[in-house]
């Protein structure tokens, strides 16, 4: 088959475009061919892709994914494909990846009443009903079992078009045979003692992943603590922001912000915790990628991969509504129990052994190419 992918960005370090990635090479493997169609890419070119940047600009985003969406629906008429992939709402998709939370809900419930008489609102609504509505053919590949039951109710789409993949961790992210050594060369890189305590945070969109939340909890820390306690956060992102909290803080020498790389696994496997306390979160692979790498996790209860902390015994889940004075006390916990953290550890490395969290990339290929009725 022919096939068609969609997304507005590519770059390596994103969750859903690593997500992408492993779909579409696992689909390229069983012999399909891949076009992508993007706005901007960034990073190697797969052997075999076919990547068309789209020619479009507009004032704003909406404007442009609308142009995006008219653009690309054009040149599939030209050059006809067997299947249409979104990674991204909009019309037209076979199939949709649902990496993203309900629109229509946070639009309900987190906005004032005037917001959706904007045309921000029309077309992202719009585009959202495209893929959900009940005489809507889009199959949806769930990563979140959060997120379904508000689609069912704003749109009253069909269970069956429901898929619910499992989680899509790498294999690469489990802790080695050799994770000792590669923790001690990291922390000798990286000036860290043997009583020193390493936090990692680590995704794209600071804001949203609850950098601030981790700043002020690392600052409330008992001063025994904090003099032992370094920080990174690692994110394609504007860190700006976040490295003025840090100083103002008190905390400007104890906190690295670093962009998106390739060797995250060092930093899972050389850290003593990570903290996720997001404001919001439809998956949070990054907490199954710490868990197979042995590392406790420190997370709010809002993130849909949380439950496999606790199903994995290897950290700590904060209820919502999200309290700081709670995060700050976990935090502490956490950090001045030693034989927790070893507990926490060998649940998190059993859980990896045995946990079907590996293969989403296999079901959603299997599903795109499924033959249609």
């Amino acid at each position: 088959m022919q096939l068609a992918f969609c997304l507005y960005k590519y770059f390596p370090h994103g969750g859903l475009q690593r997500d992408f990635m492993r779909i579409a090479l696992a689909c390229q493997k069983r012999g399909h061919a891949i076009r992508v169609y993007t706005l901007e890419w960034r990073g190697e070119v797969p052997a075999g892709f076919e990547v068309l940047i789209v020619p479009v600009r507009a004032m704003t985003n909406a404007r442009r994914y609308a142009k995006f969406t008219t653009w690309t629906q054009c040149d599939m008429r030209a050059r006809p494909v067997d299947r249409v992939v979104g990674f991204n709402k909009m019309p037209g998709l076979d199939v949709y990846f649902a990496a993203d939370p309900c629109y229509e809900d946070k639009a309900q419930t987190l906005r004032n009443p005037l917001y959706r008489l904007s045309g921000r609102y029309r077309h992202f609504a719009a585009y959202e009903r495209a893929v959900f509505a009940p005489d809507s053919h889009t199959e949806i590949l769930m990563i979140s079992q959060l997120q379904q039951p508000l689609f069912e109710k704003h749109y009253a789409t069909p269970a069956v078009r429901f898929h619910l993949l499992p989680p899509g961790i790498s294999r690469d992210r489990r802790a080695p045979a050799n994770a000792a050594e590669i923790r001690a060369a990291f922390r000798a890189e990286f000036g860290l003692g043997a009583d020193d305590f390493l936090l990692v945070q680590i995704g794209s969109g600071f804001k949203t992943k609850g950098l601030d939340r981790s700043l002020a909890a690392f600052a409330a820390l008992p001063e025994a603590l904090r003099r032992r306690t370094r920080l990174i956060a690692i994110g394609a992102d504007e860190p700006s922001l976040f490295r003025r909290m840090a100083a103002s803080l008190g905390l400007g020498e104890r906190v690295d912000i670093l962009q998106g790389r390739d060797d995250i696994p060092r930093f899972l496997l050389g850290a003593d915790l990570l903290v996720h306390p997001a404001y919001n979160e439809n998956t949070g692979t990054v907490l199954l990628e710490a868990v197979v790498a042995g590392l406790p996790v420190l997370t709010t209860a809002v993130c849909g991969y949380a439950h496999y902390i606790l199903d994995a015994g290897a950290g700590v889940v904060l209820p919502e509504p999200f309290a700081q004075a709670a995060l700050n006390e976990a935090l502490a916990r956490m950090l001045g129990d030693d034989a927790a953290r070893r507990q926490w550890q060998a649940g998190a490395l059993a859980f990896a052994e045995t946990a079907d969290i590996y293969d989403n990339a296999e079901v959603a290929a299997d599903i795109i190419l499924a033959e249609r009725k």
